[in-house]
C-alpha cells in the first residue's frame, strides 16, 4: 500500500506565497516521476509541474518562472514554492508520482494524493 499526503495549502493574498509539500509512504522500492497537478471548480484536472529522477522538470506556461518544484528523494518527499500567486490560481493541487512497489518491481504505476485547497484572494 502507497499513499501520499499533501500538506502546505491554504489562503493567500494575490502576490503571496505558499509551500506545498507531498510525502510518499508504503511498501515503496522506487519513485520515479513526480508531479504536481490542479484542478479548479468545473474545469479539467491540469498538469503544474513535473520533476523526474534525473532533474528535468517541466512547467506549464501559466506557472512558468513563479513555481518552483523540488524533491528530497531521502524523504521520498516533493516540493512546489509557489511564489506571485494570482487569483487563477485557486484550486485544489494534487501530488502525483510513479512508484515501484517492493512486492511488484516489474510494475509502475502511477498514485494520487488526496489534494489540498489553495485559495488566492484579497
Amino acid at each position: 500500500q502507497v499513499q501520499l499526503v499533501e500538506s502546505g495549502g491554504g489562503s493567500v493574498q494575490p502576490g503571496g506565497s505558499l509551500r506545498l509539500s507531498c510525502a510518499a509512504s508504503g511498501s515503496i522500492f522506487r519513485i520515479y516521476l513526480m508531479g504536481w497537478y490542479r484542478q479548479a471548480p468545473g474545469k479539467q484536472r491540469e498538469l503544474v509541474a513535473t520533476l523526474n529522477t534525473g532533474g528535468t522538470t517541466t512547467y506549464a506556461d501559466a506557472v512558468e518562472g513563479r513555481f518552483t518544484i523540488s524533491r528530497d528523494n531521502a524523504k521520498d518527499t516533493v516540493y512546489l514554492q509557489m511564489n506571485s500567486l494570482k487569483p487563477e490560481d485557486t484550486a485544489v493541487y494534487y501530488c502525483y508520482a510513479d512508484i515501484v512497489i517492493r512486492t511488484m518491481q516489474d510494475l509502475v504505476r502511477g498514485y494520487w494524493g488526496q489534494g489540498t485547497q489553495v485559495t488566492v484572494s484579497s
